[in-house]
């Protein structure tokens, strides 16, 4: 509960600076605290036994953290080069209007978009197929559908290889974020989300 209560307070920041909030900020922060309790049991039961490796923390070895570095860099780098530009047209809604918004938004990134989109459905997965690889691309799989799901009503509007793009880059974000995962627990993860969400920091500063 402890954990949940931690990605609802996250979450708090960006709820508050919503201004379409369709229902009040306790209905949203209740909401993301229940849900957390049921994924948060998914990680913490059965990330360790059916990975062999601490959810919190692994020992990080200096290879795993240049790679979560360089990886977090060259997607954030193709991502700013060639899907920014127009999804910031498209959805300028997606895109933090100034330094305050970033910074209300990441640690709702951190706290609850990727307990959502990686960590629950990862170990939920490694227990149904008992297969890392399987499990992995299932994930990866999973972050393209939800980004598919939350951009159909705008799809026309989007350029065919736009959207295509996005979809390819949320496929290999998915991959690579079970893979840190994997290789350094929650903080390794973290970590390289921070580092792709920095990129949208040169127009805010």
């Amino acid at each position: 509960m402890l954990a949940a209560l931690v990605s609802a307070l996250a979450g708090c920041p960006r709820f508050l600076l919503w201004p379409a909030r369709p229902v009040p900020i306790w209905f949203l922060e209740a909401a993301v605290f229940i849900c957390g309790i049921t994924l948060w049991s998914f990680v913490l039961a059965w990330h360790a036994p059916y990975t062999g490796r601490p959810v919190l923390f692994v020992k990080w070895d200096g290879k795993s953290f240049l790679a979560a570095t360089v990886g977090g860099i060259i997607l954030a780098l193709a991502c700013r080069q060639w899907l920014d530009p127009a999804l910031r047209q498209q959805l300028p809604e997606d895109y933090p209007a100034d330094l305050i918004h970033w910074l209300a938004t990441v640690p709702f990134v951190l706290g609850f978009g990727q307990l959502f989109l990686t960590f629950a459905p990862f170990d939920w997965l490694m227990r149904l197929c008992r297969s890392q690889w399987v499990s992995v691309c299932l994930t990866a799989l999973f972050g393209v559908g939800v980004t598919a799901m939350k951009l159909h009503p705008q799809a026309g509007t989007i350029p065919p290889m736009v959207f295509a793009g996005l979809l390819a880059a949320r496929f290999v974000g998915g991959v690579l974020a079970v893979v840190f995962y994997l290789r350094g627990g929650l903080a390794l993860a973290w970590w390289w989300a921070l580092i792709f969400e920095s990129r949208l920091l040169p127009e805010l500063i």
